[in-house]
């Protein structure tokens, strides 16, 4: 078992170590989330709930969509002023991913398509994608976890990371109604920082300082 904590809004958090697989080299520790931010988790934060997929008694599980690269920036600040101490003995900060540390994640060792197989028709073992989604984001954790502990890598909704793409954000991981090619662990996409869009959602890391 990974060393992992949870947060005070309910997620949990799973380490991963400094590591190789292929072209990406990851130096040094941080904990990333084992899924998605949910709508839930947001609205703990931010006190409002920007996501199209709200109908449901369930819905606050579905991951959090529709807010920007920059509406994630205000999250992460506020949660860096509320959740202040140590964490498993270690102080850090918390921040998206990189587009390197996510695929790492993600992969969790696997040289394969998905984290899971090569096979497009084992795709929706791991992934909400255009051809099981029903329309529309779903529960998060419901899909096969990777070796590590992570969920909904894989589809559902694409997710913010850090790294610059001229004057856009990479997105990782696909969505609800992308086709198989565009969920695997290498795809990636690029968005504008102010780009709100039912298919974009986040996933939080928290970084040993």
């Amino acid at each position: 078992m990974r060393p992992t904590f949870s947060n005070e809004n309910g997620g949990s958090f799973v380490l991963i170590e400094p590591g190789e697989n292929g072209e990406i080299i990851i130096e040094h520790p941080f904990f990333i989330g084992a899924r998605p931010v949910t709508q839930v988790e947001w609205v703990a934060v931010m006190e409002n709930n920007p996501s199209k997929f709200q109908e449901g008694w369930s819905a606050g599980l579905k991951p959090v969509e529709r807010v920007s690269w920059l509406d994630c920036q205000k999250f992460i600040s506020i949660l860096n002023q509320r959740e202040t101490g140590l964490r498993l003995g270690l102080s850090g900060i918390w921040r998206l991913p990189t587009a390197e540390e996510w695929e790492f994640a993600c992969r969790a060792g696997s040289k394969t398509r998905w984290y899971h197989s090569d096979r497009d028709a084992e795709l929706d073992e791991v992934a909400w994608h255009a051809g099981n989604s029903g329309a529309s984001t779903r529960e998060v954790g419901q899909k096969k976890e990777n070796a590590w502990g992570l969920y909904d890598c894989h589809g559902n909704v694409a997710e913010w990371t850090n790294t610059e793409d001229g004057i856009k954000r990479i997105t990782k991981g696909g969505s609800w109604l992308m086709e198989s090619e565009s969920t695997t662990s290498s795809a990636r996409s690029s968005s504008s920082v102010d780009k709100r869009s039912d298919a974009i959602g986040v996933r939080l890391v928290w970084a040993p300082l």
